[in-house]
């Protein structure tokens, strides 16, 4: 579940990893444990400004594919 929710908050756009600590309520540990798995799959890229590090959907294949997940749970709801 953490992973689906840092991928729906990156479909909204680019998010700084202090964000996705924030609006996860989760350590920076955590979260960068988990980006780490999702950079690993080739789901999400980033890019480093000074000392913050922004996180994105790789590509669009991968925002068609969570568009279809949420259009798919919103169906079945």
């Amino acid at each position: 579940p953490t992973r689906l929710k840092i991928l729906l908050l990156l479909r909204e756009g680019e998010v700084c990893v202090h964000q996705i600590v924030e609006v996860l309520a989760m350590t920076q540990s955590a979260v960068s444990h988990q980006l780490r798995t999702l950079r690993s799959a080739r789901l999400v890229a980033f890019t480093k400004r000074g000392r913050h590090v922004y996180y994105r959907l790789a590509d669009d294949h991968v925002r068609a594919m969570l568009d279809g997940v949420v259009s798919h749970s919103q169906e079945l709801w």
